[in-house]
């Protein structure tokens, strides 16, 4: 899952993966089917040539869905968001510093509760 600036912010579209054409490297379409503030629709091309040159093109409204649909046959896959997964035996601590609430990720083993300061050892004072 991509992102397509539009309206001052990214928008989450669907990226799909097409077959480079030419001297292009690389080739991916996101499509943007409305836009939650204008309703508009938005389709970017985006391509990298075998000098890493980056080239964009940009569509909108119904210049949008034309260029769509010209390039469908071209899709090889659409790109999908792996999911993050927790380890096991690991969890989120929620703890508060200085009335900010904060998450701490950990691990059981690593975990150290009740600590406690040693008042018998002597350490020297260094002012």
């Amino acid at each position: 899952m991509g992102y397509i600036h539009c309206c001052g912010g990214l928008r989450k579209c669907r990226t799909f993966s097409l077959t480079p054409r030419e001297n292009y490297v690389l080739s991916e379409l996101d499509y943007l089917k409305s836009c939650p503030v204008c309703g508009h629709t938005v389709v970017q091309l985006t391509r990298v040539n075998t000098e890493d040159n980056i080239s964009v093109i940009r569509k909108v409204n119904k210049k949008a869905i034309d260029f769509f649909k010209k390039l469908k046959s071209e899709i090889l896959y659409e790109i999908k968001p792996q999911k993050e997964t927790i380890p096991k035996g690991s969890f989120y601590l929620n703890y508060n510093e200085y009335g900010v609430r904060k998450r701490c990720y950990s691990n059981l083993s690593a975990l150290k509760i009740g600590l406690t300061e040693n008042k018998f050892l002597n350490i020297a004072k260094t002012l």
